[in-house]
């Protein structure tokens, strides 16, 4: 192995999944590796933290210590610290560079990567794009879909592909990442607390397609008003989905998804009765998949086939099973009223069980609700969140409420015991009064739900 860090003091910020792939990856390199986390040490790492030591790799529980941030070369950064956390400010104070994950794997490796962001979309377009590809290619998905590309460098040798799903947390910390494709699925309010403002996390999804490190080509949501408006000014070459243009474009004309190419070329791509994903939204994903397929050559036939046999990734409008006579689907995902919006309107003309709650992000829910008085029977509220969205709710004149002050399964209870066809569990929140993440919470649902087959 090529010793090319050279002995170099890098300082990883956070014990994640992306903070660990980063040190073994730059101490198999000669890299100077030193882990440094403000949670206290847990027995649960305790294997991961022995191993990592062995290595020679450096840990700290509990605290940022002057020691750990002394001569330190670069920083890598776990996606959840924000830059306006007194760590940030230190490392700003010392001159140190921070990056993500992501932007430390882009500068290692000559693998072209395909890039998905937004608000909503952005996993389940991976997937499918990923899936697509690897009929003809090979493709690994990486990024915030869990599996860092750090982890993926050293196995690289016959990847074409780097189908990576990025967050506004990690292009906040990637200056340079330049992938040869670049989608924007969405835009609508989230993690504004992190960003400092709605400006702030608009800006970190537009760094992706600034002027200065343009990616090859750029694939744009035309369906989104914010990003249609943005990418009028993007001087890049563009494709758009969702609506019908002269050329390069994806769009649904006469129940089927078409793609238009730079000629004006149009071809059926698949019906719609043969897309085994529900609602518009992933229609969308299937529109912005298929352009990414279609700029690197993947033939169409396989593009077809791929999407017929493609499932929907866990926790994003999972079909579950038929259950005492009820559709049950599990949307764990949607960690934010947009989203479940989202999943609301994929079930027009059924009546819904909606099962929402748990901890607030203080959104606006004036559409949310206007949305369930449109499409959901009745709701099942708990959580933290709990109050404020029956408060709202209620303020906009929706009254088929339950309240649950016990337990998230007393919750699926009584969704069971409501008369509609559809079980939704689609918190618009996140997790973590209850859960460790969006995917314990969907495991749960999924599995007491089973339970009563």
């Amino acid at each position: 192995m090529k010793r090319k860090w050279f002995d170099k003091k890098v300082l990883i910020l956070g014990l994640s999944k992306s903070g660990i792939a980063a040190a073994k990856y730059l101490n198999e390199r000669g890299a100077d590796c030193f882990i440094t986390e403000n949670k206290p040490f847990e027995e649960k790492n305790a294997q991961t933290v022995k191993e990592l030591n062995e290595e020679g790799i450096k840990t700290e529980f509990g605290r940022h210590s002057d020691e750990f941030m002394q001569d330190v070369y670069l920083a890598v950064t776990s996606p959840g610290i924000p830059p306006k956390s007194e760590l940030m400010q230190k490392l700003k104070e010392k001159n140190i560079q921070v990056i993500s994950e992501i932007e430390l794997a882009y500068l290692e490796t000559q693998i072209p990567f395909i890039a998905i962001t937004g608000t909503n979309g952005k996993t389940t377009t991976t997937e499918l794009t990923n899936f697509i590809i690897n009929k003809q290619y090979h493709a690994e998905k990486c990024g915030n879909i869990g599996i860092p590309p750090c982890s993926l460098l050293d196995k690289s040798k016959d990847t074409d592909y780097f189908v990576c799903e990025v967050s506004s947390f990690q292009l906040t910390y990637s200056p340079s990442f330049r992938p040869q494709i670049a989608v924007w699925m969405t835009f609508t309010p989230d993690h504004i607390d992190w960003h400092g403002g709605l400006d702030k996390y608009f800006e970190a999804k537009a760094s992706l397609f600034a002027a200065d490190k343009m990616p090859g080509f750029a694939v744009f949501n035309a369906q989104d008003e914010k990003i249609f408006e943005f990418a009028q000014n993007y001087g890049g070459e563009k494709y758009f989905f969702g609506k019908e243009f002269d050329q390069n474009c994806a769009y649904i004309k006469d129940e089927a998804i078409y793609f238009k190419n730079g000629k004006g070329e149009a071809e059926k791509i698949v019906d719609i009765k043969d897309v085994p994903l529900v609602g518009n939204h992933n229609y969308q994903n299937i529109m912005a998949s298929l352009i990414c397929a279609k700029l690197i050559g993947v033939e169409t036939q396989k593009i077809t086939d791929a999407i017929k046999e493609f499932k929907a990734p866990e926790h994003r409008c999972e079909f579950v099973a038929n259950i005492q006579g009820k559709d049950v689907y599990n949307d764990s995902k949607a960690t934010n009223p947009e989203a479940a919006i989202v999943a609301l309107k994929s079930f027009g003309g059924r009546s819904v069980t909606l099962i929402a709650g748990g901890t607030d992000k203080n959104t606006d829910l004036t559409e949310f609700c206007e949305t369930v008085k449109k499409y959901v029977n009745h709701v099942v509220l708990l959580g933290l969140a709990k109050e404020r969205f029956e408060s709202e709710l209620r303020k906009n004149g929706y009254d088929n409420i339950t309240m649950v002050a016990g337990s998230f399964q007393d919750g699926v209870d009584k969704a069971f015991e409501l008369p509609d066809e559809v079980i939704l569990l689609s918190p618009a929140c996140s997790s973590y009064d209850m859960f460790s993440g969006y995917e314990e919470r969907g495991r749960v649902f999924k599995e007491y739900a089973l339970s009563k087959k």
